[in-house]
């Protein structure tokens, strides 16, 4: 029998083991190969472009958004309130009947007025044919002078009673007629001050009529800058009310003369599109006034990553997110933007709102509206399953 070294032995096991291990499961080896990174989903909702901006450091300019086109109705006759034909927010067209007060005593007065105006034309007809026969008599020598000069006198007088009566006939009239009060022009009630059963003096505020299709931005700017501005100059604000969503306007009229006291000017600007104008008056604006020595590239506040004093953007670079290092200016408080000195140009997507999770280089893939980065965890989960 021949015996086996150790030396052959150990050899033999070494083999034996080499083998096994070249002989092993293929599905372990293979499930230790790495998967590649599933793409993260971007919806045109994900992503925010790097514009430009004349409006960071530009005048501010604060106030309302008014009509141009505006009447406030107020009594002028004292009477009491009969009707009251339209509420706050109805339309209106121009003549339609808004208020109707109580006439009465107004119509006495025309009577009597016009009683008088018949009176006063029977005195100056009769007073003519007196003076018509005085004229014939003193032809004839059979009056003197003077009695035709009387006659004149008379007749003169007369005449300037019925011009008297004419003009309160005339005035009583337009005091009844101003017992109705109408519509100016197309618009809305914006404000009603009166109710039924109200009695109202000359002067009192009734009703408040506007015309919702000229609305406008009118607002004030600090006197010291009025330097900057010019008529015609682009201005973007926001209204109260509407989000973030920012309108746009021109200058349309400056002020010459400031205010005394808060030593600001007022300043008018138009609607671009006036058919997207607030139906509304009154709401509280904001904007600025944009200069074209102050353009440059800016970027909401929201898509820029803070790390100490660095800062950083996630941009799309065809299919994949790169991280991008930038250097950043001014920033606008009101409109949460900051200045891009370096770093993106003009176009550049980057992501609205990045995580803490992103990967420099991570494949990216543009999908519809709504099925952006919200689905691309579950997506990237699903795929590593």
């Amino acid at each position: 029998m021949i015996r086996a070294t150790p030396i052959l032995t150990a050899l033999t096991l070494a083999l034996a083991l080499t083998a096994c291990g070249k002989g092993g499961k293929p599905d372990e080896a293979k499930a230790a190969s790495p998967k590649p990174a599933a793409p993260l989903l971007l919806a045109p909702e994900d992503l925010r472009q790097v514009g430009q901006s004349g409006l960071i450091g530009a005048p501010v300019i604060n106030g309302a958004i008014q009509p141009a086109r505006r009447a406030d109705l107020r009594a002028e006759v004292a009477a009491v309130v009969l009707q009251v034909a339209k509420d706050n927010g109805e339309r209106v067209r121009a003549g339609d009947l808004l208020i109707r007060l109580d006439a009465t005593a107004i119509r006495d007065s025309l009577t009597s007025a016009d009683e008088a105006l018949r009176a006063a034309q029977q005195n100056f007809e009769q007073t003519e044919r007196v003076l018509a026969r005085q004229r014939t008599l003193n032809q004839q020598g059979m009056i003197s002078m003077q009695g035709l000069e009387d006659a004149e006198v008379r007749r003169n007088a007369a005449q300037s009673e019925l011009a008297a009566a004419k003009s309160r006939a005339v005035t009583a009239r337009q005091q009844v007629s101003r017992t109705e009060v109408r519509a100016p022009f197309n618009g809305v009630v914006s404000e009603r001050k009166i109710s039924v059963g109200d009695t109202v003096q000359v002067g009192r505020e009734l009703v408040k009529v506007i015309d919702p299709a000229s609305m406008r931005f009118e607002g004030q700017v600090s006197a010291d800058r009025l330097g900057e501005l010019k008529l015609g100059q682009p201005v973007a604000f926001r209204i109260n009310g509407f989000g973030d969503a920012e309108f746009r306007g021109k200058l349309a009229r400056i002020d010459a003369a400031a205010n005394p006291t808060t030593r600001q000017v007022e300043l008018v600007a138009e609607f671009d599109d006036k058919a997207k104008a607030p139906q509304v008056s009154g709401l509280y604006a904001e904007g600025r006034v944009e200069s074209a020595d102050r353009r440059a590239l800016v970027l909401a506040e929201s898509s820029i990553v803070r790390q100490g004093d660095s800062a950083f953007v996630w941009k799309v670079a065809g299919n994949q997110l790169k991280k991008v290092a930038v250097t950043l200016g001014e920033r606008d408080d009101r409109r949460g933007e900051v200045v891009i000195a370096s770093g993106l140009a003009m176009g550049d997507q980057v992501l609205r709102a990045p995580t803490g999770s992103l990967v420099d280089g991570a494949p990216v893939q543009r999908v519809a509206s709504g099925a952006g980065a919200a689905s691309a965890v579950p997506a990237a989960a699903a795929a590593s399953k």
